[in-house]
């Protein structure tokens, strides 16, 4: 299949993708477009009803039906497949080739200026266009819970959630034998089977993504005691890393439902556990040549690494309407964790903002890691923001030193508070950190990579998936003060 696939994304006409689809076992075309808050949609066709102006023509769908797009009154849109994102949907019964869609405007075929692709790839062009860099590359970490049952629900009588997972000290009453093996809260990082009980689901799931083209590191059972793990990917272009990230999401679900599982990626699932991140490594390169090295800086970072660190913290508390864009986002940005709650870069302090990798010590391994973000941000959006803001970081040449950034190689609770207190904090609350955007959208603007519509478009949807939190009682609410 993979030959077939390779053959397809080389296609240089529809007539002739069409010619060698009809010649394939493929009786599905799937055509896929992610929202602005960063879910998938989808439309299937046929492969007997497709002509090859489809491709030119695009499918009609309703704009206004999808979160961040259009109005009712101008709803009408289309997608227009990508031919260079062939891949197989492998949890069809019936053989489905899968494209990648660009959302248009009906009526002129131009693309749309909030398709989040869209955004992305003019993050691209604007970088290559810099003179600092051409090309950059993003290795992200895909931290999620894979949990045995899960049950929920909300309404005007009740709310409620819970969930269970072979592998945690509480037990889960509908497992026909307990057999002892379980891991301590907390104590889940590396763990080994047999108390590691999704080792053969993570094999499963890296052999489908690697099916799918998708370049895997490793994976591991993380921190979290109740079937927290993590797959990390290998360093892609910004496209193609946000490509594979929405695909690497759909693989995970989907593998997990498959073996009677639930995974999610939900930044803070259980209070008393480990959150999920969203993890991304980033290199610059130019020429092909890094541009992050330099022996003699600190941590081995060049000037321009410097100030892309820069330009991402002095912008941070603005970022962080994006690359944590949920009120659940909040509860896992917490002391206590390993999630960094403070705008700070280091060498191999994991409770930094910006953590400087102390095992990547030659010119093409040497890399920043941003630890704030998870996966509920649009990967799209969230790595155009976070390179807008080290490219404006580069131009205005912002030395995170010295604007209090740090570095600080040392845990902060052992600083004096005189000088912990002039460190700037993360955002504690969704409200917070769309305050903040609003206060500091030019690094994203002015550049041509983001529609100024979209900043304000995105702070109306979350501000009031905030509001519908900030509104309804929480369960531990009752039992705070349920007998008051």
């Amino acid at each position: 299949m993979s030959d077939l696939i390779s053959k397809l994304r080389q296609s240089k006409s529809p007539e002739e993708l069409l010619k060698i689809l009809h010649q394939s076992p493929f009786v599905f075309i799937d055509l896929r477009f992610t929202d602005l808050p960063g879910r998938w949609h989808h439309v299937t066709l046929p492969l007997s009803a497709v002509q090859p102006e489809l491709f030119a023509s695009g499918v009609g769908f309703d704009g206004s039906s999808v979160a961040g797009f259009k109005t009712v009154e101008r709803g009408d849109m289309v997608l227009l497949p990508d031919l260079t994102t062939a891949t197989i949907d492998q949890f069809a019964d019936h053989p489905t080739v899968v494209f990648l869609a660009t959302a248009a405007e009906a009526d002129s075929r131009e693309p749309f200026a909030r398709d989040p692709r869209l955004i992305a790839a003019k993050a691209e062009e604007v970088l290559a266009a810099s003179g600092h860099a051409d090309v950059s590359l993003w290795s992200p970490e895909l931290e999620f819970y894979v949990f045995s049952r899960v049950s929920y629900g909300e309404g005007p009588s009740g709310a409620h959630y819970e969930v269970f997972s072979d592998e945690a000290g509480w037990i889960d009453p509908e497992l026909d034998q307990e057999l002892g093996y379980r891991i301590r809260a907390g104590s889940g990082y590396h763990a080994i089977p047999p108390s590691d009980m999704t080792l053969d689901l993570r094999n499963e799931i890296t052999l489908h993504m690697q099916e799918a083209g998708i370049p895997v590191k490793y994976h591991h059972h993380e921190n979290g005691a109740p079937g927290q793990v993590e797959i990390e990917v290998l360093p892609e272009s910004l496209v193609d890393a946000a490509d594979h990230l929405m695909l690497g999401k759909y693989i995970v679900r989907n593998t997990a439902s498959q073996w009677g599982r639930a995974a999610t990626f939900m930044p803070k699932p259980l209070a008393t556990e480990s959150g999920n991140g969203m993890h991304f490594h980033v290199k610059l390169t130019r020429g092909g040549r890094p541009v992050f090295y330099d022996e003699s800086g600190y941590a081995g970072l060049s000037d321009k690494a410097l100030h892309f660190i820069g330009g991402i913290l002095n912008h941070g508390r603005a970022l962080a309407a994006i690359t944590n864009p949920t009120t659940n986002s909040y509860r896992r940005l917490r002391p206590g964790f390993e999630a960094p709650t403070n705008l700070f870069f280091s060498a191999a302090n994991r409770n930094a903002a910006i953590r400087i990798p102390a095992y990547a010590t030659t010119p093409d391994s040497k890399t920043v890691e941003f630890r704030p973000s998870d996966a509920t941000g649009n990967p799209y959006l969230t790595m155009a923001a976070l390179l807008a803001a080290g490219l404006d970081g580069m131009e205005r040449r912002h030395d995170p030193r010295d604007n209090g950034f740090g570095p600080f190689d040392t845990n902060l609770s052992l600083l004096p508070e005189s000088e912990r207190s002039k460190i700037v904090p993360l955002p504690s609350r969704l409200e917070e950190a769309l305050e903040a955007l609003e206060r500091d959208s030019a690094f994203l603007t002015e550049s041509g990579i983001f529609p100024e519509e979209l900043i304000s478009t995105w702070i109306d949807i979350k501000g009031r998936e905030a509001e519908e939190v900030r509104t309804r009682p929480h369960p531990f609410e009752y039992d705070l003060f349920f007998d008051c």
